[in-house]
């Protein structure tokens, strides 16, 4: 069932509006505009079975079961017809590259794509410009250039723009990408990231040195000390909520297509790493849904994640790309992103407290069978349509498994979703029982957690306590097992926030970061409560923070 406040998201951005700007679809007129396009794309099926897969594509939506990413809801069936949420567009060092990738940039984000950027080939700041002798403003610089571009552009989007900027730690600018967002008016559309390697770490344990290089020329610019770095990375997320750390090694030995390249940038919530040019089509089943007398439903689960797959996989072949070269890879690699919302709702309703053993057991039994489920599902697939055009060279083809996707999963935050189907966002704790959260074009949404509306009469002060755990009570050992048990079945990388109370210190989130490292997690990000004056989700009252 629908509830008001998500009605109240539906109607501001997902329904079909008339020419005055009014709604004229309901949320299950939606769920069947979405259901009949995306079984459009089942041209080998006759017209009757078709119609069937469409009701079982809006069934599952309409129960609020599985839902995908939101530019399908908003774009399926409409003339605009973008489907996926996760992009990545290369950025070479020249001013053409530069300004082909914001104009490249601006055609997604009128689509309701976010867009990730590597920008680690940018030569430093006063580097030698040889065709005109001149200095280079470096990577910063830019950055600034395609927010600005954002800014302008999201007014007309369909939803607000999001972009993703990495930086390599080894690149001599890093020290002002790090800091750059302790100025609250900077970069307002960006998240930003450190692309951690190996190398880093491992200076940071011997208490080392660390050469920062040019990439023009990849000769050493100056060597610091690496564990200074990494304080300075530590100090400005306890300052800003900013940058989070990806680990570029750990990502690219799970690359499936490692003979097309090396990843280098994610989506701009991280859990999609991307290839230049690639999509990606994300959607979540709603875990709340699967438990049955006190148990997961198995049957229904395994059922939901096939089901999954298959609207995932015609989404592909269903949707525009914003441009051909979009269009070739997306379909040469056909990656798909199937993940979970709705975690921490359903450990509550088989009682079982998010910070314990049994959440991480749960956490990795679940993970584990929608990760084997969906490579079934994709190799079914494959024995029907064909292996993914790239599927020579992949990790699938030495593995020798044939497989119609390079990748079947992903969990994403699903901040938005997960108040379209009134449950827990992503793998995330309750972040409170009551709460704000700021979403596109400023609206403000009050969310009171459904589940402690339903239980807080039958259930004592402490039991209530014990389930309903708080993001900012939970330590952060047991926010990096639940990723770790999620990550370790995932062929992508895990929207995950480890959210810290104001108390917390530099120190204790670089501890973090070295943790998470050695977990082999493929990036990290932490929010210490208060550390921004405006931030997306806030208490209701003191009182319940």
């Amino acid at each position: 069932m629908i509830d008001e406040t998500a009605l109240m998201v539906l109607r501001k951005r997902y329904f079909v509006k008339d020419d005055a700007g009014e709604p004229v679809e309901t949320s299950d007129g939606m769920f069947r505009r979405v259901a009949d396009h995306v079984a459009s794309a089942e041209m080998a099926l006759d017209p009757e079975s078709r119609e069937e897969l469409a009701d079982e594509f809006f069934r599952i939506m309409h129960d609020l079961e599985f839902l995908p990413n939101s530019p399908t809801l908003m774009n399926a069936g409409r003339e605009l017809g973008q489907l996926a949420a996760c992009f990545v567009l290369p950025v070479e060092d020249s001013l053409d590259s530069i300004f082909e990738a914001i104009k490249e940039t601006a055609r997604i984000h009128q689509s309701g794509g976010g867009t990730g950027f590597s920008f680690s080939k940018l030569r430093p700041s006063g580097d030698v410009v040889r065709s005109t002798m001149g200095a280079a403003s470096g990577p910063v610089s830019f950055i600034r250039v395609f927010n600005m571009a954002t800014e302008v552009i999201k007014q007309g989007g369909t939803r607000r723009g999001a972009n993703m900027g990495i930086l390599r730690v080894d690149h001599p600018d890093i020290e002002e990408f790090v800091t750059i967002k302790n100025n609250p008016s900077e970069l307002t559309n960006f998240n930003l990231s450190v692309a951690v390697t190996d190398d880093f770490v491992e200076a940071c344990r011997k208490d080392g040195l660390f050469s920062l290089v040019n990439p023009r020329n990849a000769g050493q610019i100056r060597t610091i000390p690496a564990m200074d770095l990494l304080d300075l990375i530590a100090r400005s997320s306890w300052e800003s909520g900013e940058p989070g750390v990806i680990f570029l090694d750990t990502i690219n030995r799970s690359n499936p297509t490692p003979h097309l390249g090396a990843i280098e940038a994610t989506n701009p919530c991280g859990e999609q790493p991307l290839l230049p040019y690639e999509s990606c089509c994300l959607g979540s089943i709603n875990l709340a849904k699967v438990v049955r007398d006190g148990d997961i439903d198995r049957e229904k689960l395994r059922d939901l994640i096939h089901l999954a797959v298959r609207f995932l996989d015609d989404i592909i072949d269903a949707g525009r790309y914003p441009l051909p070269a979009i269009d070739r890879i997306s379909k040469a690699n056909r990656k798909i992103g199937l993940g979970v919302m709705g975690f921490a709702h359903m450990l509550i309703a088989l009682g079982i407290p998010y910070d314990s053993e049994a959440a991480v057991k749960k956490a990795r039994d679940i993970m584990g069978f929608i990760e084997s489920e969906s490579k079934a599902a994709s190799r079914h697939l494959a024995d029907q349509r064909g292996v993914f055009p790239n599927f020579r060279g992949s990790i699938w083809e030495k593995k020798g498994l044939p497989q119609r996707n390079a990748t079947t999963t992903t969990v994403a935050p699903t901040g938005t979703l997960s108040i379209i189907a009134g449950t827990s966002s992503g793998i995330e704790p309750i972040y409170d029982i009551e709460y704000s959260r700021i979403i596109f074009g400023g609206l403000t949404v009050h969310v009171v957690d459904p589940l402690y509306r339903e239980m807080k009469d039958t259930m004592d002060p402490g039991s209530l306590k014990k389930l309903f755990r708080k993001a900012g009570d939970v330590n952060p050992d047991w926010h990096l097992a639940i990723q770790k048990a999620f990550q370790d079945h995932v062929d992508n990388a895990v929207s995950k926030t480890i959210n810290l109370p104001a108390r917390s210190t530099p120190e204790e989130i670089r501890s973090i970061y070295l943790k998470a490292h050695e977990m082999g997690l493929k990036g990290i990000t932490v929010f210490r409560d208060t550390s921004r004056d405006a931030q997306i989700l806030s208490c209701r009252t003191q009182q319940t923070c």
